[in-house]
C-alpha cells in the first residue's frame, strides 16, 4: 500500500497552530501534481473554519452512530462493519480548493470500543494512502493522534509562539513523544510563529534542543482575516507569513 508523507502539527493552545496548518495546506494545494488531505484532529475544529470548510459529518459522528447501534443490540460481523465505516468515512470527506478535508470531531464519551476505534484508524490510514501529503492539525499533545488518527507520522511539527511558555510546552511534547512513544514519528522539529525579528529566533534556539524548521513572521493580515472570519486560503501570495510557511515546508523537505 502506498504511504503518503504525513505531517502532524501540535503545540500549546493559542500559539497559532491552526493558522500555520491552514497556510501550509494553502501552499501545498497550489502544487497541481500533489493530492493533499487535511485532517482536523483538534476537538475545537478550527481548521475547517480557517480553510472555509463546512463539516457535515465527523469521524466521531460515525463512531458514535455505530456504538449506539451496538448498544441497542444491532450486530454486524467485522467485514460488514468495516464496509459500512469505509463508506461513511468516504462520505464525510469534504472537498476544498485543491485539497480534501476530514474532521475527526469532538468525542463526548471515549468509551471502551477498541474494535471500532481500531477499524476507524485502519480506514483513515487506507484513505490517506490515496494522497501524496497528509497534514494533521492536532491538539496540544500527540497521544490522541496515535489513538484516534494514525499510528505513524513522518514529521511531528511542534508550533510555538515566541513565549517561554509556548516553547516550554513544545519541548515537553517532544520529550513525551520520544520517551513514551506517544506517536511513532521519523522527525521532530519546531516552527516558531508570530516572530517579530530573527533575534527572537536566535534567543529561542539557545533554549531548545529541537531542530528549528523555520519561523513565521507576525502579520496583521492574519489577525484581520481571523477577526473577520475570512478563510486563510484567500490570503494573497504576497503575504510575508505565507512566504515564511513556504520556507518551512522547504526545510522539512516538502515543496
Amino acid at each position: 500500500m502506498y504511504r503518503a508523507t504525513t505531517l502532524a502539527l501540535c503545540g500549546k493552545g493559542g500559539v497559532g497552530k491552526t493558522s500555520v496548518s491552514a497556510m501550509m495546506v494553502k501552499m501545498l494545494a497550489q502544487k497541481l501534481n500533489q493530492k493533499i488531505l487535511a485532517i482536523d484532529a483538534d476537538p475545537a475544529v478550527g481548521l475547517a473554519t480557517a480553510l472555509g470548510i463546512t463539516v457535515r459529518k465527523s469521524v466521531d459522528d460515525i463512531r458514535k452512530g455505530l456504538i449506539n447501534g451496538i448498544q441497542k443490540g444491532q450486530t454486524q460481523d467485522r467485514q460488514e462493519t468495516s464496509r459500512r465505516l469505509d463508506y461513511e468515512v468516504f462520505e464525510a470527506l469534504e472537498e476544498g480548493d485543491g485539497f480534501s478535508f476530514l474532521a475527526i470531531g469532538r468525542p463526548e464519551d471515549e468509551g471502551c470500543f477498541c474494535r471500532v476505534n481500531s477499524l476507524l484508524k485502519d480506514i483513515i490510514a487506507e484513505l490517506a494512502s490515496n494522497f501524496d501529503i497528509v497534514l494533521i492539525d492536532g491538539e496540544a499533545g500527540v497521544e490522541q493522534i496515535n489513538r484516534r488518527v494514525m499510528k505513524t507520522v513522518d514529521h511531528l511539527v511542534l508550533v510555538s509562539d515566541t513565549s517561554a511558555k509556548g516553547v516550554g510546552v513544545a519541548n515537553t511534547i517532544a520529550h513525551v513523544a520520544k520517551q513514551n512513544r506517544a506517536v511513532d514519528c521519523k522527525q521532530i522539529g519546531l516552527v516558531l510563529n508570530r516572530v517579530r525579528g530573527e533575534n527572537e529566533v536566535r534567543d529561542i534556539q539557545t533554549r531548545t534542543n529541537l531542530d528549528v524548521y523555520g519561523w513565521v513572521f507576525e502579520e496583521d493580515l492574519i489577525r484581520d482575516f481571523d477577526f473577520k472570519g475570512k478563510t486563510l486560503t484567500l490570503m494573497p501570495d504576497t503575504s510575508r507569513a505565507l512566504n515564511s510557511v513556504a520556507g518551512v515546508l522547504e526545510k522539512i523537505g516538502i515543496n
